[in-house]
């Protein structure tokens, strides 16, 4: 969908080696092409020493494309798919500490309840609430509680997995056969 400056937000997935460094050098990458990074999560695969990243940016039509060949080129990138367009299951995570007062504290309750979210720390003067749902889901519960007074809110940003099929898990199989024959460098370089 694109946004009022013309540009769109594309979920961009990457399978990278998991080694020191490499966050450093696919940010470096970003930074020289002038691609913001809205959002970067980054964990464990289900693959020793790989991780799986998901990078959500901001880019003008026809930008993403650009995006995955710079990252296709650094030798720590495994495998990279834009999912923008793809059937996907994304999510993200927040911790929302918000005041509350004697008088407060059962209407942000009924939110909470209400987002399906948790009470995950209460103070005498603040709650904090957990969510986890797509972002829509996430910025309605702070526009919520915004009234009330937010102290302080972590995102983790979205995390992202294409809707499953056995070819694709083929070929991801098959792309870090390849990387790992080439001695942990992408195809094509010695």
């Amino acid at each position: 969908m694109t946004n009022a400056s013309g540009t769109t937000k594309q979920t961009i997935v990457a399978l990278v080696a998991d080694r020191p460094g490499v966050l450093n050098r696919i940010a470096s990458m970003f930074r020289r092409r002038n691609f913001n990074i809205e959002s970067l999560a980054v964990g464990h695969s289900e693959q020793p020493d790989l991780s799986r990243m998901t990078f959500v940016v901001n880019t003008a039509p026809g930008s993403a494309e650009q995006v995955t060949k710079q990252l296709r080129k650094l030798i720590d990138v495994v495998k990279v798919s834009d999912i923008t367009d793809e059937p996907m299951v994304a999510r993200e995570m927040a911790l929302i500490k918000v005041k509350a007062t004697p008088t407060t504290r059962s209407e942000i309750i009924q939110f909470v309840e209400i987002f399906r979210a948790d009470i995950v720390d209460v103070s005498p003067d603040s709650l904090v609430i957990e969510i986890t749902g797509d972002e829509d889901k996430i910025d309605a519960l702070v526009r919520l509680m915004r009234p009330f007074g937010l102290k302080e809110i972590m995102r983790t940003g979205r995390v992202a997995m294409p809707r499953g099929s056995a070819s694709a898990d083929a070929e991801d199989q098959d792309e870090e056969l390849r990387y790992r024959a080439n001695g942990g460098k992408p195809d094509g370089e010695k």
